[in-house]
């Protein structure tokens, strides 16, 4: 008599489980689009513009050995004689009078690490927020919502405005600017024009070139982006 087979025992199929959803991630003050906004290619030329304007700016300053000429400094006689110094020196070491002026100004900033650091940050959200976004870059997302490009600026004016007038660095920077204004002031009221290089300031000046600066500015913000 054959063995009785073992009795089957019932079975059950687990499904499978259903895959977890992935956590959605969590909102910062700052979308990840904006990270991106700006275009590399954008910031190398804005830097290269920069650097060839500095470059073309700085080629029209005089020797510095005929701005500290001791030998061609001396008082003036009067009020009209001053003005007539000043304003000639100006056009000719106009450079050089800036680079002085800057000068005051980095050497002020450098002295006050707070300043500087504002002065950066507010520097860095202009570049960033508007002058290097890209025009078809998307709206700028913070804390839930995404603003237009002009509540951006409004934003980046009345920060600039809190920076520059409820902070020291609107005083630091006015009187750096004071100091480095006097300096050229006292210098170029002081210092006796040769009359060799008044013609040379006249050919420059009907000369019709342009301000590299200016022309820079213009260029860098035409459109009102890169």
């Amino acid at each position: 008599m054959a063995a009785a087979s073992p009795p089957l025992l019932p079975t059950t199929v687990v499904p499978a489980a259903a895959p977890s959803p992935t956590p959605a991630p969590i909102p910062t003050a700052f979308s990840s689009a904006d990270a991106t906004d700006t275009n590399p290619a954008a910031i190398r030329a804005f830097l290269s513009r920069l650097v060839d304007t500095t470059r073309r700016a700085l080629s029209g300053a005089r020797p510095w050995s005929e701005l500290a000429d001791r030998s061609a400094l001396s008082r003036p006689e009067s009020l009209a004689e001053a003005t007539s110094r000043l304003r000639k020196n100006l056009a000719y070491f106009r450079v050089n009078y800036a680079a002085v002026t800057a000068l005051c100004l980095a050497a002020s900033l450098l002295a006050h690490p707070f300043s500087l650091a504002a002065l950066l940050a507010l520097l860095a959200a202009w570049f960033l927020l508007y002058v290097l976004r890209p025009a078809d870059a998307p709206p700028v997302a913070a804390f839930g919502r995404t603003f237009s490009d002009r509540e951006v600026l409004g934003g980046l004016v009345a920060a600039s405005a809190f920076v520059v007038f409820l902070t020291s660095v609107g005083s630091l920077i006015f009187s750096a600017l004071a100091l480095g204004a006097a300096v050229v002031c006292a210098h170029g009221a002081c210092r006796v024009p040769e009359d060799l290089f008044l013609d040379e300031v006249d050919q420059a000046a009907g000369g019709g070139a342009g301000n590299p600066l200016l022309s820079f500015i213009a260029s860098a913000t035409g459109g009102g982006r890169v």
